[in-house]
């Protein structure tokens, strides 16, 4: 009986191994949990955000050690490519970064040196969008979001 046993917990943990390898090598858009930190590296810190309705958000990422800001739309739910949107400015600078075109999850990353300025950013999801002007410094802050 312990002989069966051990056969039958060898056997599970084989499946469980088989499924993890599957679930590693699955491509990046159809992963579900998709974060800031996922699509903008794991120095990034989430230091804003804005929904767009309920379709998801789009997120302001910023690295304390290179002085880097990052942005990503991420959708709530997965699925159907739509047209989506990130982009991200620093006014001071004259400098832009951005991507667009049409995604399952999410659209993104865009990067620029940001520390010490205020930044513009935003993005849409299926003609949903949101922007943010005059973020993360001493002037205030101004959102806007609108349809197309």
């Amino acid at each position: 009986m312990g002989s069966t046993r051990s056969a039958l917990a060898l056997t599970a943990l084989a499946g469980l191994l088989a499924g993890f390898t599957t679930a590693v090598a699955a491509p990046a858009f159809a992963a579900p949990g998709v974060t800031p930190q996922g699509v903008c590296g794991k120095s990034y810190k989430t230091v804003n955000s804005m929904p767009v309705r309920s379709l998801g958000t789009v997120y302001l990422t910023y690295n304390s050690s290179n002085g880097m800001n990052c942005v990503a739309t991420i959708r709530q739910k997965p699925g159907r490519a739509v047209s989506m949107s990130v982009w991200l400015e620093v006014p001071d600078t004259g400098s832009a970064a951005q991507d667009s075109g049409q995604y399952t999850s999410h659209a993104g990353p865009a990067y620029l040196r940001g520390k010490g300025y205020c930044v513009n950013w935003g993005g849409n999801i299926d003609n949903r969008f949101v922007q943010v002007y005059n973020s993360n410094c001493s002037l205030r802050e101004h959102r806007v979001s609108f349809t197309r």
